[in-house]
């Protein structure tokens, strides 16, 4: 039987696929490295800095333009998917990436670095729903299906704390373009397995591909978040204003071409189910805070306590256990429990977690940071998870592509987010703080800009300036941080409050119902 043929077919009718989990294996690889990606760079922003000498606000940039591009191009590469082949997508896009990774690599400006980086996203969009998209297509069994879309979600969570790690150990060694060197075995490996191992699956029926629509996609979403981010940043300003103006207008403009099209990129009338919308906030924002965390523990435990990068990203493994943890028994638990139970304590142990933070000082012992990391993980893998399940198992599997691009275009928004606000409200904070009176011009600059811009600056300085000077940057970075942990604590229990009515009589497949 061929596998269009299989499209057609009600979930148990088809015979079980012997290859499926090796499959699997190939799917997860490319999850993995994309994930990493996010934010791998986290630990090399200090050796980036020194060598690039980006502005506060270009670092930024290159923190989350990567994730910016992706979320605004998931729903158009997801729907490119569904027409051309998923499989295809994902082997040209596993080429372009590790292409692109060269690039990154080799960054001679803080301005090329971030045109390399958005250039990562563009190829980054094609991997991600194509991945959880072929799962839909190749596990029919729900259950089965629950648990590879456990593995690929505690993959991803798990991949975002990785990536310190691997960052950590990279740079013990090598200078900080060798976080990006590591993605081109990987992405060979993933393309000479899956031309052999992946069956290609896509909708028969599908419209052509509307470029319109693309474009006010992707415009919509980048406006719209670089203007929360400028905002925390630096206040409202007209610049600002017209960003989020144009941004907000094309993404209205966007949902009324999608319902006025026969065969749009995003079918808008899924978000009318509540259970399905209340998945995808709690994607957002189970994502928003994880990333924000790992990205400024980062800095945080470099910067500020003076670990080695590779003891930093030690120091940030517990969250990776933790998503591992649970995301592998998610789809079980939900089962036997609720969608609703799960999704709202993941959420709420995020929250109550970046809650501690509030009180973290330079310092703070490593208990209090490897608990907070430990319980934001374990949270994430069941949240993330879960929501993922269930907004995938609403749709026909024709629309795979469509719908796991909703859940990845959450998943990178949250991340975007995540860096973009909660950096920003630490950027805000930090920017504020009193160095020397004898420090002035281009010295003090460049230590207003980041903490990695204030250490590097510090070397020009005689040694009690300069212990005073960084001192006082320290103290600024972690009242920022604890400020940040207190936006994104509310944050996160209310959307915890808001998943508990939304999610009310959701269920997967074979579960139960509360």
């Amino acid at each position: 039987m061929s596998r269009t043929e299989q499209l057609g077919l009600e979930p148990g009718e088809e015979t079980k696929s012997p290859g499926r989990w090796l499959a699997l294996s190939v799917l997860v690889l490319a999850v993995l490295l994309v994930a990493v990606d996010a934010t791998v760079l986290g630990l090399a922003t200090p050796s980036l800095s020194e060598d690039l000498k980006p502005s506060g606000t270009q670092l930024l940039w290159i923190g989350d333009i990567y994730s910016f591009v992706i979320a605004g191009l998931l729903v158009s590469m997801g729907s490119l998917g569904d027409r051309i082949g998923r499989k295809k997508l994902l082997l040209v896009g596993a080429a372009a990436f590790g292409a692109v990774s060269v690039l990154n690599a080799y960054a001679t400006s803080p301005e090329m670095m971030i045109a390399a980086r958005a250039l990562l996203g563009v190829a980054g969009a094609t991997l991600m729903p194509s991945t959880l998209a072929l799962i839909r297509n190749i596990f029919h069994d729900p259950k089965e299906r629950s648990l590879a879309i456990g593995i690929w979600g505690a993959t991803a969570s798990a991949g975002a704390a990785v990536g310190p790690v691997v960052g950590g150990a990279l740079l013990q060694h090598f200078w900080w373009g060798s976080v990006f060197l590591i993605n081109l075995p990987v992405m060979a490996a993933l393309v000479l397995v899956g031309v052999k191992m992946l069956p290609e699956s896509k909708n028969p029926v599908s419209g052509p591909w509307d470029l319109v629509s693309v474009a006010l996609s992707l415009v919509g979403v980048i406006g719209v978040v670089y203007a929360v981010k400028e905002v925390a940043a630096h206040g409202a300003t007209w610049g600002v204003g017209a960003a989020a103006v144009i941004g907000a207008g094309c993404l209205y403009a966007f949902v009324r071409r999608q319902y006025s099209l026969p065969s749009p990129l995003l079918d808008m009338r899924l978000f009318k189910h509540r259970g399905f919308s209340g998945a995808v906030l709690a994607d957002l924002l189970t994502v928003f805070g994880l990333s924000g965390l790992v990205f400024f523990l980062s800095q945080f435990l470099q910067l500020v306590q003076g670990r080695d990068p590779l003891e930093a990203g030690l120091a940030e493994l517990p969250a990776a256990i933790g998503a591992v943890a649970t995301g592998l028994v998610a789809g079980k638990y939900a089962r036997k429990y609720s969608v609703r139970s799960l999704v709202t304590g993941g959420l709420a142990a995020i929250g109550l977690a970046l809650a501690a933070l509030t009180v973290i000082h330079k310092e703070s012992g490593y208990p209090l940071l490897g608990a907070a990391l430990l319980v934001v993980g374990l949270g994430a893998g069941f949240s993330f998870t879960v929501t993922s399940d269930v907004i995938l198992s609403s749709v026909p599997k024709e629309q795979a592509g469509s719908a796991s691009a909703v859940s990845e275009t959450a998943y990178e928004l949250g991340a975007a987010l995540g860096i973009a606000l909660l950096g920003s409200i630490v950027t805000g904070v930090y920017q504020g703080f009193n160095a020397p009176a004898s420090v002035t011009g281009p010295v003090a600059d460049a230590a207003h800009e980041s903490l990695g811009g204030a250490v590097e600056a510090a070397r020009s300085l005689d040694p009690q300036t300069a212990g005073q000077m960084v001192g006082a940057a320290q103290d600024a970075f972690v009242d920022g941080l604890r400020l940040a942990s207190g936006v994104g604590a509310a944050v996160l229990l209310a959307t915890a409050a808001a998943a508990w009515f939304l999610l009310k009589g959701q269920k997967l497949q074979g579960g139960v119902e509360h």
